[in-house]
């Protein structure tokens, strides 16, 4: 309680400060300029959650709070994001209050021809992204907006600690032509041991070639490199290459396909007895979107397919997904939005026999009430059913989720040299 009470306590006092500061000057330390924008939010949410199998009926609140700032240089452009709150239960559920936090930086090199990014990614879950259905910001989506779960099988009170640091360089070879290179190095942990941990690096390169205003193509190479500490001597490594085409239809639709072969092998023979192995396989890897805006009306539809790392689940080393989403978004006035979200989630373990399926769908709506206050509200249905051996705290059968909040979103506070 005196730790959901500092947090508060904190949000009232950075919400203060940030009204009083109405200079669009200011420094830093030792008189060093600062220029650029800076925004904040405040949000309290509240939440009926009723789990399927072993997860039990629980209802929640969450005080949370983002501030976000950039700095004004097109050469150097920073960007900072934090966003954290804590969360506790008011009834159906054990347990104290679970403080979460995320944080993004961001930092670039923009020349003529080519450019450098590098952001590092780094968060404290303390359950799982399927929670986030529900409105809380930073555990998987905005207040009143539905989105995809990062997990591939969902899971209860599976704290995690992530962290990625991707870097990325592009150029222009010509007034058609592109060159990209990124990668990545994640690792993930799950503290009270309940999934299962990662560390994986990934790089590849990109070249794209506009053909004309309409039709784009391109070609990548991706390889990525898997271990596990709790099989310390093993490894997994993946290897793809696809062939990408994009293509504007009108000014309302846009679709993009890319697909190709993706090879996958490991070092078996590190493995201990009780383990099942994971054999070498050549799959298809597929990537393909498409995207509609009509008027005020926007529509996404995706789908993916390959082999990953793993979902989390401590049994599976290694899974092929294949996932399907479409989302609608519409405001309706100049103050209510509504938005609706649906998806079907299949994973396979790639040492064990089985199958996963997920469904679920969720609607959100958010009201402007006045100039910096906003209330929301969402309801998320999750069918989740498996004939794979998972942990006792992933989700069985059918769930549901009821959020509601009210949200502070002040105007950015601007400052300049």
């Amino acid at each position: 309680m005196k730790a959901r009470h500092a947090f508060l306590a904190i949000l009232i006092t950075v919400s203060a400060t940030a009204r009083a500061q109405v200079a669009p000057a200011a420094t830093g330390p030792g008189g060093l300029a600062v220029s650029g924008t800076l925004h904040y939010d405040l949000r309290y949410t509240q939440t009926a959650q009723f789990y399927g199998g072993a997860g039990g009926d629980a209802v929640m609140s969450a005080a949370s709070g983002d501030v976000t700032y950039a700095n004004a240089n097109a050469v150097h452009p920073l960007a900072l994001t934090y966003s954290g709150g804590d969360m506790w239960y008011i009834s159906g559920r054990s347990g104290s209050s679970e403080v979460y936090q995320h944080l993004l930086v961001s930092q670039g090199i923009i020349k003529r021809a080519w450019s450098f990014n590098i952001s590092d990614d780094v968060s404290y879950m303390p359950q799982a992204p399927a929670n986030g259905f529900s409105g809380i910001p930073g555990v998987g989506n905005l207040p009143g907006t539905p989105s995809v779960p990062s997990q591939t099988i969902l899971t209860l009170n599976t704290r995690s600690v992530n962290n990625m640091v991707s870097p990325n360089f592009s150029r222009s070879l010509d007034h058609a032509t592109s060159l990209s290179v990124s990668g990545s190095y994640e690792t993930l942990r799950y503290p009270d041991g309940n999934g299962m941990e990662i560390n994986s690096v990934s790089a590849g390169p990109q070249i794209s070639r506009r053909l004309n205003a309409l039709n784009s193509i391109s070609g990548q190479y991706s390889y990525s490199h898997i271990s596990y500490p709790a099989y310390s001597s093993f490894t997994m490594g993946t290897q793809s290459a696809m062939f990408g085409y994009q293509r504007t239809w009108s000014r309302r639709l846009t679709t993009s396909v890319s697909a190709g072969p993706q090879w996958v092998q490991s070092s078996n023979s590190n493995l201990p007895s009780s383990v099942s192995r994971v054999p070498a396989s050549t799959n298809l890897s597929v990537n393909a979107s498409a995207s509609y805006q009509a008027g005020r009306t926007s529509a996404t539809l995706s789908y993916f397919q390959g082999v990953n790392g793993g979902s989390g689940v401590s049994t599976q080393i290694g899974a092929h997904n294949q996932d399907l989403n479409a989302s609608l978004s519409r405001p309706f006035g100049r103050n209510l939005s509504i938005s609706a979200t649906g998806a079907y989630m299949r994973t396979k373990g790639l040492n064990q026999a089985g199958v996963t399926n997920g469904e679920y769908g969720g609607v959100a709506a958010t009201r402007q009430l006045g100039r910096y206050i906003s209330v929301f509200a969402n309801y998320t249905a999750i069918q989740q059913s498996s004939s794979s051996v998972l942990t006792a705290n992933a989700i069985s059968g059918l769930s549901q989720v009821i959020g509601f909040g009210i949200g502070y979103s002040p105007r950015e506070i601007h400052f300049r040299k």
